[in-house]
């Protein structure tokens, strides 16, 4: 019985992740409210390697999505096509290098001391401020095609890239935000946001495990089931979901992500504030 309430909160993870990932809304802000209410009962290193490595299963979902544009061997594709899927790649790696390498050094700094409620809300708050005066001003996009994205423009998302290492800022947002200002439009900025998590996030979740067990830790039977369930239930919620942004950006500006994003940061900082009382 215990193992089916476990994988229950699972499940919740990964529809929580699968949702909350893609869209700019933060996927930190929304575990973090998530874990004041329904919390796993498994050690705090577990749980610590658990919200990180459950990516993995929205990862999969970008891959199996894109994975014709991705793929530069496939047979279907011409020399050119796949000159141009190599190119994008190179694209990516531009784009993830200044994230990768502070990342690996600022990881254990960041969770001691900016993972917190207060840290969370401030950035939901500043970063949903950004969306609606960003959008308020009419933009015509100069890049419409993922082709058309040249290495300064990808440098400059990967630059922003950075500020998701601040928890709540949401690794979509910020490079979604750049994207705009770069002269990407909102589909272009989404899917090359897409792709770049494909190394960011896989790297996160290896830095983790590799952290788990390298302080003696191992998967209990419980845990495996566990993060196998978070992991599906976020590979499925994520297909739903990136389907969902793509369609929803073709007709529509990101002022109510923001407008969600201050409403939950309020409600992020109201939660912090009653269980300090408590």
């Amino acid at each position: 019985m215990n193992l089916l309430v476990e994988s229950l909160k699972a499940l919740l993870f990964g529809i929580v992740e699968g949702i909350t990932e893609w869209l700019p809304i933060s996927s930190t802000g929304h575990m973090i409210l998530l874990d004041e209410f329904i919390q796993l009962q498994m050690s705090d290193a577990f749980k610590s390697m658990f919200e990180v490595v459950i990516q993995l299963g929205a990862i999969l979902a970008v891959i199996v999505l894109f994975f014709q544009r991705l793929n530069p061997f496939s047979p279907k594709k011409s020399p050119a096509q796949k000159r141009a899927t190599w190119d994008l790649w190179a694209k990516v790696i531009v784009a993830i290098l200044p994230s990768g390498v502070l990342g690996v050094l600022l990881d254990d700094w960041m969770d001691a001391h900016l993972y917190n409620s207060v840290v969370v809300a401030l950035m939901l708050i500043v970063y949903g401020v950004a969306f609606i005066l960003i959008e308020r001003r009419p933009r015509v996009p100069t890049t419409t095609k993922l082709s058309r994205i040249t290495y300064p423009q990808a440098f400059k998302v990967g630059c922003w890239q950075v500020l998701s290492l601040i928890p709540g800022t949401s690794r979509s947002g910020s490079t979604i935000l750049r994207g705009i200002l770069c002269g990407m439009s909102r589909p272009a900025a989404s899917q090359f946001t897409f792709f770049l998590a494909i190394p960011v996030m896989a790297g996160a979740s290896l830095l983790k495990l590799v952290k788990f067990f390298g302080k003696g830790n191992s998967f209990t039977l419980d845990q495996t089931v566990v993060l196998i369930v978070g992991c599906a239930v976020a590979f499925i919620v994520s297909i739903i979901a990136i389907r969902f942004l793509m369609d929803y950006v073709k007709r529509h500006n990101f002022k109510f992500f923001g407008l969600y994003r201050i409403v939950l940061g309020l409600i992020v900082l109201a939660v912090a504030a009653i269980t300090a009382i408590a």
